[in-house]
C-alpha cells in the first residue's frame, strides 16, 4: 500500500493532469482599479508599490520554467539540500526519527520572466526549496532554503534523474506543479501604512465603500502569491533586521495559501463567462467555476496567510529571512 506521501503525489499529479491550462503563461488580464486612490485619499501618496502576481496554476512546468512546485534546474555538483533539525515534526505524525528529510521544491524563477526582481550581481534565477515539516523555531512552519544561482552555469552541468522525496512531511507542505503568469501591476499598503493613518482613514474607507459599492483594501491590496509589494500581513507586521548589519530587510516575495477567486484582482480571462461585465462590476466578479479546480499551488499555508520572504542587499551573499503568517 503506498504511503501517505506516495498517495499525495499521486493525486497531485492526477489533478494537474485535469486542470492542466492550455493558455500562455504571459500576464494575465486585470481589470483597472476602480478609483484614483491618491486622488481619494491623498495621504497615501508616495505609498504605491510595484508588484508582480504570479497567478499559479496546476501544469506541468519543466525545469527550464519558472513555477510553484515544479523541478528545479539543479546543479550536478550540488547535494539535493536535506533537514536534519532535530525537532522537525509531522503533526500528529510518528517520530521523524534521525534520518534527514529532503527539502522539496517551492518555487523556481528567471529574471526573464520576473524583471521586477532585482537579482544579485552574476544571477538569473532564484531557487526556493524548504524543508516540509513544522520547526520548532519562532515561525513554526516550514524551514526554508533560498539560492541565486547563473542559469547558464547551471544547465551546463545539471543534476541527473529525479531529486531524493522527503520520507515523511506534511501535506499542507508539498506543493502541487503550477505555471505562473508574472502579472506586473500597483498595489498600496494595508497593514504596512504609516503609524496612525489606517484609523485616521477607516471612516473614509467606509464612507467609500458605501458610496461606489467596494472596500478599498479589496481593489488596493491583495493577499496572493507575488514578488514586491506588500506583504500583506493577516496579522500585525513583522519585517526582520537583518542579523549582520541590522538594518530592515527587503521584501522579496510570498508564497500564500490563498490566490483571489473573485474581485478586482482575478484576471478578466479567468471570470465567469456567464456574468455580464456591463451588469457586474471588477471588484464582484466571481471565477469560471470550471476554471477554479486549476487555482493555486494546493498548500494550505494557516487560514488566510503564508509564508512572506525577505533579503538584505547590503550584506554579503545577500542573507534572507522568512515569515509565516496564519
Amino acid at each position: 500500500m503506498p504511503s501517505g506521501h506516495a498517495q499525495h503525489m499521486q493525486h497531485m499529479q492526477q489533478e494537474t493532469a485535469r486542470t492542466r491550462p492550455t493558455g500562455p503563461t504571459g500576464p494575465r488580464p486585470l481589470a483597472p482599479i476602480p478609483d484614483d486612490v491618491e486622488a481619494v485619499f491623498p495621504e497615501l501618496t508616495g505609498t504605491a508599490r510595484e508588484v508582480t502576481l504570479l497567478y499559479p496554476r496546476a501544469g506541468e512546468p519543466g525545469p527550464g520554467d519558472s513555477s510553484i512546485g515544479g523541478p528545479l534546474l539543479w546543479p550536478a555538483e550540488e547535494p539535493w539540500p536535506m533537514c536534519a533539525e532535530p525537532d522537525h515534526y509531522k503533526p500528529l505524525g510518528a517520530p521523524v526519527g534521525p534520518e534527514p528529510v529532503a527539502m522539496v521544491p517551492v518555487a523556481q524563477l528567471y529574471a526573464r520572466d520576473v524583471p521586477g526582481l532585482v537579482f544579485p550581481a552574476g544571477t538569473d534565477l532564484l531557487q526556493l526549496l524548504w524543508c516540509p515539516l513544522v520547526h520548532e523555531d519562532d515561525q513554526y512552519a516550514a524551514n526554508p532554503s533560498l539560492h541565486w544561482r547563473s542559469a547558464a552555469l547551471t544547465a551546463a552541468d545539471v543534476a541527473a534523474g529525479e531529486p531524493p522525496r522527503p520520507h515523511t512531511a506534511e501535506e499542507d507542505y508539498l506543493p502541487r506543479p503550477c505555471t505562473l503568469s508574472p502579472t506586473p501591476a500597483v498595489e498600496y499598503p494595508n497593514w504596512d501604512m504609516p503609524k496612525g493613518l489606517g484609523a485616521l482613514l477607516e471612516e473614509r474607507f467606509e464612507a467609500l465603500d458605501e458610496e461606489r459599492g467596494f472596500c478599498h483594501f479589496d481593489v488596493a491590496t491583495t493577499q496572493q502569491s507575488k514578488i514586491g509589494g506588500y506583504p500583506a500581513w493577516t496579522q500585525g507586521p513583522d519585517w526582520p533586521d537583518c542579523a549582520g548589519c541590522g538594518a530592515r530587510m527587503e521584501r522579496l516575495l510570498s508564497v500564500t495559501g490563498t490566490e483571489p477567486g473573485g474581485g478586482r484582482w482575478l484576471p478578466l480571462d479567468d471570470r465567469d463567462p456567464h456574468q455580464d461585465p456591463a451588469e457586474v462590476p471588477s471588484w464582484r466578479a466571481q471565477a469560471d467555476p470550471a476554471a477554479l479546480a486549476a487555482f493555486g499551488h494546493g498548500m494550505a499555508l494557516g487560514d488566510l496567510g503564508g509564508m512572506y520572504f525577505f533579503v538584505c542587499r547590503t550584506c554579503p551573499d545577500t542573507p534572507y529571512a522568512h515569515r509565516y503568517d496564519c
